[in-house]
């Protein structure tokens, strides 16, 4: 358990989100991203590169959760999806076998978002999640989850986002995955 001075735990008023120059800050967020989505050493090394890519793309922006002392405990990317880009050329067949291809159009995409262990349940994940998505010029937002009942998934339903596509296999990914999209706003509830 976390502890902040005096021994008391952290209240989510402690954390406050914000911008994050995240590629100065990447190895912190993938840190998190390790503890949250259970990384192995070198998935972490591939998705460095990968991040510190996607930040080059335009309109790229990321927030960051961060406690008074300047740890670094959420975080969340994302950018206008680029039909050029892997991922939407990975989910374009499944969004159009469903007839929902037209989403890889004017949306903006959740690229990552985590939550340390420590810090969840408390709503830092949707206060991530609707800050980044206030600030987009696009009409609506994609993602892909795991495509399992987790918390994450119940988090984007409760915003608004609904299933597009599943299951998307990802090459090397062991679980499948569910596209997902919602019109912006997202709701807040």
């Amino acid at each position: 358990m976390l502890h902040l001075a005096g021994g008391r735990t952290p209240e989510p008023e402690d954390v406050v989100v914000g911008s994050l120059d995240l590629a100065a800050r990447v190895d912190e967020a993938l840190a998190v991203q390790a503890v949250a989505f259970g990384l192995t050493g070198e998935e972490i090394g591939v998705r460095r590169h990968i991040v510190l890519r996607h930040l080059k793309s335009p309109g790229a922006r990321a927030l960051g959760a961060t406690t008074p002392s300047g740890r670094l405990v959420g975080f969340v990317y994302g950018m206008p999806n680029d039909r050029t880009h892997w991922w939407s050329t990975v989910v374009q067949p499944y969004l159009r076998a469903a007839g929902q291809d037209d989403w890889l159009d004017d949306s903006f995409v959740i690229t990552e978002l985590h939550v340390h262990p420590d810090f969840q349940d408390r709503g830092i994940g949707r206060e991530l999640i609707t800050t980044i998505t206030d600030g987009a010029d696009q009409p609506r937002s994609i993602l892909s989850a795991i495509d399992t009942e987790s918390p994450a998934r119940a988090l984007y339903h409760s915003l608004g986002y609904r299933d597009l596509a599943r299951p998307v296999l990802f090459p090397s990914a062991p679980s499948p995955y569910a596209v997902m999209g919602a019109p912006l706003p997202l709701r807040r509830r």
